[in-house]
C-alpha cells in the first residue's frame, strides 16, 4: 500500500487556484468539460466577492482538496433560488448574517482522512459569523453525513436549482461547528 504524503490546509488565492480547484471538483463531483468551463467562470467571479475565504488542501504542492465561502448576501443568485424554500419552512432569517460555504471538494483518494472536516471547520472559524449555510445533493451521501456530524441540519428540501437534475437540501449550522476547532495540521 502506498503511503500518503503530508497534507496541509492553507489559505489560497481563489482566482489563481481556480483552474486547479475545478480539476478537483470535476473528479470529486463528476463534472463534464462543459460544466467545468461554466463553473470556472463562476469561481473566478466569486473570488472577487467581498469577504471570500478560500482554503486549499495541498500535498507536495498539488491541490487535493479545496473549499471556499463568503458572507451571504440576499442578492446573490444562490440566495434568490433558495429564499422561497427557506421562507416556506420558516427559515428565511438564515439568509442574513450567515457564512455561505460555496464549494467543498476533496479528491476521492484523499477522502476519509479528515480533510473535508478540516476545510469546512477552518472556513467557518475564519468567517466571523454566528452561523453557516450550504447546499448539498439531497441524498444520503458522505458529504451529508459529514455536515450532520458537524451540526448542520436540513432547513429546506428538496430544492431544485436551474439546469440541475438532482434535488438539493439547504443545511444550516450554528457556529462554532460541533466537535471543537479544526483538526488541520498547519492551518495557515
Amino acid at each position: 500500500m502506498e503511503q500518503l504524503t503530508e497534507v496541509t490546509i492553507e489559505a489560497i488565492d481563489l482566482a489563481a487556484w481556480a483552474p486547479y480547484a475545478l480539476d478537483v471538483q470535476a473528479v470529486a463531483f463528476g463534472l463534464t468539460p462543459e460544466e467545468v468551463a461554466v463553473r470556472l467562470q463562476i469561481v473566478v467571479r466569486h473570488a472577487l466577492q467581498p469577504g471570500v475565504i478560500a482554503l486549499g488542501a495541498l500535498s507536495e504542492g498539488r491541490l487535493v482538496g479545496f473549499g471556499y465561502g463568503m458572507p451571504n448576501r440576499r442578492e446573490h443568485w444562490w440566495s434568490t433560488v433558495i429564499q422561497p424554500h427557506l421562507e416556506a419552512q420558516g427559515h428565511g432569517d438564515w439568509l442574513d448574517d450567515v457564512f455561505a460555504v460555496t464549494e467543498l471538494h476533496v479528491l476521492p483518494e484523499f477522502q476519509g482522512l479528515g480533510l473535508g472536516s478540516s476545510l469546512i471547520r477552518t472556513l467557518c472559524e475564519r468567517s466571523g459569523r454566528p452561523r453557516s449555510i450550504l447546499s448539498a445533493i439531497d441524498a444520503e451521501t458522505p458529504a451529508r453525513r459529514l455536515y450532520r456530524s458537524l451540526g448542520y441540519r436540513d432547513l429546506a428540501r428538496p430544492v431544485r436549482f436551474p439546469n440541475t437534475v438532482r434535488p438539493y437540501a439547504v443545511m444550516g449550522a450554528r457556529l462554532p461547528l460541533l466537535g471543537g476547532h479544526s483538526q488541520s495540521a498547519n492551518p495557515r
